[in-house]
């Protein structure tokens, strides 16, 4: 699997979202105080391709300077992280035995509860934008205060479809790519055949939408027709709680490191963005992906590559 011939300039990535404390009940013991948040996913996967990540979130006063620091040393910019009086977000959860499903047994908003994304005069010409999983309102309200961007993805999830459809519908119209996995899919269309969905979740706004299905891969749905991408087959998953962030920052840092100039720069993408979500979940929160170095990521796109070659292109004569 090849990048394109010569790469242009690295452009600047902005990810908006959580920073956050998890305590997690997985089949594998407890595990409290783990570093999380869909924004420290996303900046981790998007910093290792090599993307200018620029950060914006909010933490507490109990949110130690050296996990900012390991932010840092990835190369991601923690100017627009806000650090407030109060305690950092914090999600409790416990996992089924086979990791499948997971229950939320407390939420606490914290300093969340209050945020509101101010993005620095020195982020708001970033050409790309990953808006992670926040209010659509506030989603929308980054929109507003940044200066045209090239590509703008979001996620949003359940509580939001249910919630707040009206903020919702007017994010959707701002956006160019939907990151959603197909429960929300289902549950944002109304409609159970993924393939319906996608045309009908078209229609309100983003021109390319992605269908993440966990184990059974990833479904791209643009102009170009329709692309797949294969989940990694792994012998052991930890911890599938960053996976999805990992996967959004890492397609949205492949975009930023290598451009959009064609429809196969996002297929290419989708490759980049699978195999960061598997590094994900080989461990406890983001240890892996934060461990991981851009040799192990290019062994496993080669492993990618060769996995999904047949040899010879596909015709059929009769």
């Amino acid at each position: 699997m090849q990048h394109p011939p010569s790469s242009p300039k690295v452009e600047a990535l902005l990810v908006v979202g959580s920073l956050a404390f998890d305590d997690l009940e997985m089949p594998s013991g407890t595990f409290e105080n783990v570093l999380g948040g869909a924004a420290t996913y996303s900046s981790l996967a998007a910093s290792l391709i090599g993307a200018h990540v620029r950060l914006v979130g909010v933490v507490g006063t109990d949110f130690d300077e050296a996990h900012l620091e390991r932010l840092r040393k990835r190369g991601c910019d923690t100017l627009g992280v806000e650090r407030a009086e109060g305690k950092t977000f914090r999600w409790r959860g416990r996992y089924a035995a086979d990791l499948m499903s997971r229950t939320t047994l407390d939420t606490q908003l914290n300093v969340f509860a209050d945020f509101r994304p101010k993005i620095p005069a020195a982020y708001k010409s970033s050409p790309y934008v990953l808006l992670g999983n926040i209010h659509p309102t506030l989603q929308v309200s980054v929109l507003d205060q940044v200066e045209k961007p090239k590509l703008v993805a979001a996620d949003t999830m359940n509580f939001w479809i249910h919630g707040e459809p009206k903020a919702l519908a007017e994010m959707l119209k701002r956006i160019d790519l939907l990151i959603i996995n197909d429960e929300e899919a289902r549950d944002l269309s109304g409609i159970h055949n993924l393939v319906k969905a996608a045309q009908d979740i078209k229609k309100r706004g983003p021109t390319k939408l992605i269908i993440k299905r966990g184990e059974h891969g990833a479904l791209l749905f643009d102009d170009a027709g329709v692309s797949f991408v294969p989940a990694y087959p792994l012998e052991d998953v930890r911890d599938p709680t960053g996976a999805g962030d990992s996967f959004a920052g890492g397609l949205m840092g492949y975009i930023a490191r290598y451009g959009i100039e064609s429809p196969h720069a996002l297929r290419r993408a989708m490759y980049f963005a699978s195999a960061l979500g598997s590094f994900c979940v080989e461990d406890i929160g983001p240890a892996r992906l934060a461990a991981i170095t851009k040799g192990d990521l290019a062994r496993r796109i080669d492993a990618f590559a060769q996995m999904v070659d047949h040899g010879a292109k596909l015709s059929f004569v009769d």
